[in-house]
């Protein structure tokens, strides 16, 4: 069947870095609307099975169950526990139940999750985290229909996706591990912290993306030399060290939130060019202090453009409209058409 997933992260856009920075809270009424937007977008274009994930705050199925779609509108029970486990559990569930596109609502730490279970996934990423790099702010309606296209086949995921980079790391003696946007290596924070980073604790910093109209990590790079999604080259920032000479940069840290960075160099990287660090310190994955590295432990990072399939909804929707996929379909019924 055309099956399109829905992914909905119930925890995006409420953890505590709000009251750090000025950053809007993503309600769960916000998601079930988004998410209801999805399916009826997804199965206009064409798909026949929808997928969502069942949780405590019932976002996702609650906004599907008075939906009445042509199309088999099913709920998946991961044991969601409100965790990070969540996300990736609902990925693989999704994989093996034929998803043809997933619809994913979350920051980068959320499609980072999926991507971890799932490398090659066909995302359409949709922003409702703090400082998100990685998914889009678009329409969830058109979104739904780009992630339905797919599906349906009425375009190929080959035509309207690009293959997303990635920075891949690897630590001696421990498992390795990737970031899709940002890697960082910071000194005298810990692991989990979860407000925003204060620059003066970064030593170095390897982007995927360099975006300067980004928030976070990203800006740092983008607002020295930007480096955008489609160039196949990385770029990394040496961070001074209290008393080391370097150039002051201002940077948007987090919504409403500008820092100085003092900055000792930058350079592009090649795609699997390796990036060396060592501790002592704390590695970050697209702003989650996840992984602690001991005095002289290394680790090796590198981009790669091996990530998630990344569905341009714009490109979707513009090949579809070209080929008539929405013209001479008969008469569409939705939700509204109970009310009629």
């Amino acid at each position: 069947m055309s099956t399109v997933g829905i992914l909905a992260n119930p925890l995006s856009g409420r953890d505590v870095r709000r009251i750090a920075a000025r950053a809007d809270t993503s309600t769960p009424q916000s998601k079930r609307n988004q998410v209801a937007r999805i399916a009826i977008g997804a199965v206009a274009a064409g798909a026949k099975r929808v997928l969502v994930m069942r949780e405590p705050f019932r976002v996702s199925t609650s906004a599907i169950e008075n939906l009445v779609l042509d199309a088999a509108l099913e709920v998946l029970d991961v044991g969601a526990q409100l965790d990070a486990g969540d996300t990736a559990r609902a990925a693989e569930a999704m994989r093996k139940a034929g998803c043809a596109a997933i619809v994913v609502l979350g920051g980068d730490g959320t499609n980072r999750a999926v991507a971890r279970i799932w490398p090659d996934a066909p995302l359409v990423p949709l922003s409702t985290g703090t400082n998100n790099v990685f998914p889009r702010l678009v329409e969830p309606t058109v979104a739904g229909a780009a992630a339905g296209l797919v599906a349906s086949g009425a375009v190929r995921l080959d035509e309207v996706a690009t293959r997303a980079k990635c920075v891949r790391i690897e630590i001696d003696g421990e498992r390795p591990d990737f970031a899709l946007v940002d890697a960082a290596l910071l000194v005298n924070d810990h692991v989990g912290n979860l407000m925003p980073f204060e620059p003066a604790k970064l030593r170095a910093l390897l982007l995927s993306r360099a975006e300067p109209a980004a928030l976070g990590m990203s800006p740092i790079g983008g607002l020295l030399e930007p480096v955008g999604a489609a160039e196949d080259a990385g770029l990394l920032v040496r961070i001074a060290a209290p008393g080391e000479p370097g150039r002051v940069l201002l940077a948007p840290v987090s919504a409403g939130l500008y820092r100085p960075v003092n900055v000792v160099s930058h350079a592009r990287v090649a795609l699997g060019e390796p990036v060396v660090l060592h501790g002592p310190g704390v590695l970050a994955f697209d702003g989650d202090r996840e992984r602690k590295l001991a005095t002289g432990q290394r680790a090796t990072l590198r981009v790669l453009r091996d990530g998630p399939h990344v569905i341009e909804v714009d490109r979707a929707l513009r090949l579809a409209a070209e080929r008539g996929a929405f013209v001479d379909r008969g008469r569409w019924r939705d939700a509204y058409d109970e009310r009629e």
